[in-house]
């Protein structure tokens, strides 16, 4: 049984931040603003509302938006890349 946790744009930033501090020696912060530009660029969709009218997105969808801008910001410094 798969289970949906469904996030705030708040939390999802909370959570991604978490994901990179554990990635970066606790450097990196994800803001709330982040969240929504990721929405804007077509990286994270929202999935549903909450009962005040803030937008929701999935704990795995924030995961990925998360990852593919990290990996994408690495590779604009030139970590990561193939010799």
């Amino acid at each position: 049984m798969t289970v949906t946790v469904w996030l705030t744009a708040h939390q999802a930033a909370q959570h991604a931040t978490q994901a990179r501090r554990a990635l970066s020696a606790g450097a990196a912060e994800v803001t709330v603003t982040t969240v929504y530009s990721w929405a804007q660029r077509g990286h994270l969709t929202h999935t549903g509302m909450d009962d005040d009218g803030h937008r929701l997105y999935t704990l795995a969808d924030v995961a990925r938006a998360e990852r593919a801008t990290r990996a994408r910001a690495l590779r604009l410094v030139g970590i990561g890349q193939r010799p």
